[in-house]
Order: structure tokens, then C-alpha cells, then sequence
């Protein structure tokens, strides 16, 4: 029999029985109290009772920041996947509890990125689907490992938006040489300040140009080791690449000599620097080379595309760029019109 009692202006109603985690829920009246200590005993009498006490009692946010601490680390991409998280806990519907959400609460977070609203632009499709899986497995692994119950992962009930067509962009003439000046390094005066033009991050131009010559990826770049690095032999071993198996990647001539000028670390890593950093530098200095819809990953793109140029092999060119399909090899792949037409005279 459930206990029910009031406490000061509110009704407090427990549940202890013999096989089951003991039940209790405050409420404004009684009413409400004697309701759910009925339906709860009634569901232990069918035996069909499940504790959805970690769902009332926490938050979206408080799951998703649980995920970033305890899953995300152990990712490829967990310090990307946490910096998403972080953005996701500033919009409203981290702030619901976990037995509130739905398919119509996860809808209208869809619908508001899609939109964008005065603190935010609009987002692409991709990139909201990217954001939904995430949200999707924070809630399985709640639900499966965390004791938080839901009668179904809302995530799963929504319409997804419609995906991106694939970028074939490249650079066109001349946006290498803009791009390229704008990340040059800009030196100290004899006061500490930095000259106007130029970039701050010395660590930056290099790393573009790299990314040109090797069709690595960035985090690829980023996670480089000089123990792995041979410039003798013109190669880089990747031994943690995205498909999971390690590859080496050649070295071209210039590739060489942008790294023999680099400084060495104490860190011991090539590009001591992070993801997020990067990304941030490139984009400012695209928009003060006046450069639009480039992404840094669209240099992938553009080596790919160079590197097919010289290599007619195409097992040699999966073996450079690490795709272990040719279709997936044909989404990096970009022959400009132009230069076909001049091989076809």
C-alpha cells in the first residue's frame, strides 16, 4: 500500500515494495498523488513495471554532458563530436527531462536549426542528420547502459531532413595564391604586436599546404607524429586513419620542403594545434581573401583531384587518399571539364 502525506504545500507519495526499487514523486494534491501510486502499483501487480525514476529525474543536457565525459573521449572525432555536444546543451531542449521528450520536441529542434534564428544561422540538412544520430545514440546508450527508461527513442520517430547533394568544390585560379597569402605567417614588431595582415597561427599555412599536396584529412594532419614522418624516404605513416587501417602517404617535393622548414614541437607532434583552431583560421582567412563556400575539407577534394592528374593507376591513387572503394574514391574526384577537353584535343 503507498504512503501519501503532505509536506508543507505539496503531496509526497512512496511506494516500498518487496522486488522493486522504492517509488516516490511529489505532486500539488492529493488527487494527483493517489493516481500515480495506483497506476504504479498496478503495473507492480502486472508485472509489467519499469523505473522511470532516471528519466524524471534528469535532463537531456545532463545525458548528453555524461556522454561527452564518458563516450565521446573514447571516439576517433570524440573532440569534435564534444565541441557539438556543448552547442547542443545552449538550445532549449536541454532543458527538458528525459521522460518529457518526444517525436514533436525532437521535430521542432530539427525545424529550428534548419531555420536558424536570431543567435543562429540556418544549417544545412547533413548537417542537422549528423546532429540527430548523435542525439539518437545518446539516448540508446541511455537507455541501454544508463538505467534511463523511454517506451521508444523519440529520435527515431522523426522525419529526417533531406541530405546534401556531395561538394565538388575545387579551387578555381588564383584562390590558392589568395588563400595561401592570407595564412601567411604575420611576425612580431620589437613591441610584441603583430603587423597588420597575414595570420597569427604559424602553424596554419603549412598545414593547407599539406592538406593541397597529400589529400590528407585534417585530423589526419593534426594528429601527425615526426616519429612518423620520413622525409629521407618522402613518406608519412597514418597508423589511425578514419577507415580504421594505417596507411603511408607520399610525400611530394613541396610537401618535403614546407615540412623540413617547420619547427619542431616539444609535443612531438607536426601541427601542435587543434581541429577546432584551424577551422577557425582558415575560414577568417578565406573571408579576407574574399574566398566563398570553401571548406577546409574541400582541399581533399583538390588533391584527390591533382594527385589522379599524375597517377593513372587507380589502386595507387586509393592507396594515397586511403578510400577503400572506387565509389567512394569518385566523391573526392573532380576532373574540371576544362582540362578533360584539352586531353581530348
Amino acid at each position: 500500500m503507498a504512503g501519501i502525506w503532505k509536506r508543507g504545500k505539496y503531496w509526497r507519495a512512496e511506494i516500498r515494495r518487496v522486488g522493486y526499487p522504492p517509488q516516490w514523486r511529489t505532486f500539488d494534491t492529493k488527487a494527483e498523488a493517489d493516481a500515480w501510486a495506483r497506476r504504479i502499483e498496478s503495473e507492480m501487480d502486472r508485472g509489467i513495471f519499469v523505473d522511470r525514476t532516471e528519466a524524471e529525474r534528469n535532463t537531456f543536457g545532463d545525458l548528453l554532458r555524461r556522454y561527452a565525459k564518458e563516450v565521446s573521449p573514447l571516439k576517433k572525432g570524440g573532440a569534435d563530436e564534444i565541441l557539438r555536444i556543448r552547442k547542443v546543451c545552449r538550445d532549449p531542449i536541454a532543458q527538458y527531462k528525459v521522460a518529457a521528450l518526444s517525436g514533436k520536441i525532437l521535430s521542432e529542434y530539427r525545424d529550428r536549426r534548419l531555420k536558424g534564428d536570431a543567435k543562429h544561422r540556418p544549417v544545412t540538412g547533413s548537417t542537422v542528420n549528423r546532429e540527430l544520430t548523435l542525439l539518437g545514440h545518446v539516448l540508446n546508450v541511455a537507455r541501454r547502459e544508463w538505467g534511463v527508461h523511454m517506451d521508444v527513442n523519440p529520435v527515431s520517430v522523426i522525419r529526417r531532413p533531406r541530405e546534401n547533394r556531395a561538394r565538388t568544390r575545387r579551387l578555381s585560379p588564383g584562390e590558392e595564391q589568395r588563400i595561401l597569402a592570407e595564412l601567411a605567417y604575420s611576425p612580431r614588431d620589437h613591441h610584441g604586436r603583430f603587423a597588420n595582415g597575414g595570420c597569427r597561427n604559424e602553424w596554419a599555412l603549412p598545414a593547407v599546404i599539406v592538406a593541397i599536396e597529400t589529400a590528407m584529412r585534417r585530423g589526419e594532419i593534426l594528429a601527425l607524429l615526426w616519429d612518423d614522418v620520413f622525409l629521407d624516404q618522402r613518406f608519412a605513416r597514418l597508423h589511425d586513419t578514419k577507415n580504421g587501417e594505417a596507411r603511408d602517404v607520399p610525400l611530394s617535393s613541396r610537401a618535403v620542403e614546407t615540412l623540413q622548414r617547420l619547427p619542431r614541437d616539444a609535443s612531438g607532434r607536426v601541427f601542435p594545434i587543434t581541429g577546432e583552431a584551424l577551422k577557425r583560421v582558415f575560414t577568417r582567412a578565406c573571408k579576407r581573401a574574399s574566398i566563398e563556400d570553401l571548406h577546409f575539407h574541400d582541399l581533399r577534394h583538390e588533391a584527390t583531384s591533382r594527385i589522379a592528374e599524375r597517377l593513372d593507376n587507380i589502386l595507387e591513387l586509393s592507396s594515397v587518399t586511403g578510400h577503400k572503394s572506387v565509389q567512394m574514391l569518385k566523391r573526392y574526384y573532380h576532373p574540371r571539364a576544362t582540362d578533360i577537353a584539352l586531353k581530348l584535343g
